[in-house]
Parts: structure tokens; C-alpha cells; sequence
């Protein structure tokens, strides 16, 4: 299944389920078939994803800390990075802010 954000302010923008699930969680939607972010929401919706990025990157740091520390193989991560999914849907919701139009 494939999300498809669509805005007049911003062009399409498509993820993969998996993705746009777990965008829309962080940002406190559903992720139903069908919805809308309104433009007075997507400032809040900006601070959640920036936070939901800043954690990971965190988590992931001192995981590699803990490991060289322990004098272990440092863990691998996705090869995709929430900052690198994320960030179309930031600058997307940041168009959206600006022109004052929703993200259906």
C-alpha cells in the first residue's frame, strides 16, 4: 500500500506504507485511508518529527558509544534514515504552513 500526500501549495508526495504510518504516528494522526492535516496543525506536526529525529539519532549514537566502549562491532541501522524519510514531509508541511492550505 502506498500513502499519497496531495496539496495545493506543494506537490505529491508518495511513501510506502510502512513510512507514511509511521510519520503519521509521530505527528499524532491516523493513518487511515483517508485524512487531513490542517495548515494550524503542521507547525505542531514540524516539532514532532523534528524530535521523533533528533531521539533516533541520539538512541543510535550512544548505541555505537556503548558498543566501542564494550570493544564490540558498533550495531547497523536501516539503510534509510527517519531524517532521510522525513524530511520531503517537513518541507511539504513547512509549504503548506506558509501558504495557510491543508494536506489531504
Amino acid at each position: 500500500m502506498l500513502y499519497k500526500f496531495k496539496s495545493k501549495a506543494a506537490g505529491d508526495l508518495i511513501m510506502l506504507e510502512p513510512n507514511g504510518r509511521r510519520v503519521l504516528e509521530i505527528i499524532g494522526k491516523d493513518a487511515g485511508p483517508k485524512g487531513i492535516i490542517l495548515a494550524e496543525e503542521m507547525p505542531g506536526a514540524i516539532r514532532a518529527l523534528d524530535s521523533a529525529i533528533e531521539r533516533e539519532e541520539a538512541e543510535q549514537k550512544a548505541a555505537i558509544e556503548e558498543a566501542k566502549a564494550k570493544g564490540e562491532v558498533p550495531p547497523r541501522f536501516g539503510d534509510v534514515s527517519l531524517r532521510q524519510r522525513a524530511v520531503p514531509f517537513i518541507d511539504m508541511l513547512k509549504r503548506c504552513s506558509a501558504a495557510g492550505k491543508e494536506i489531504v
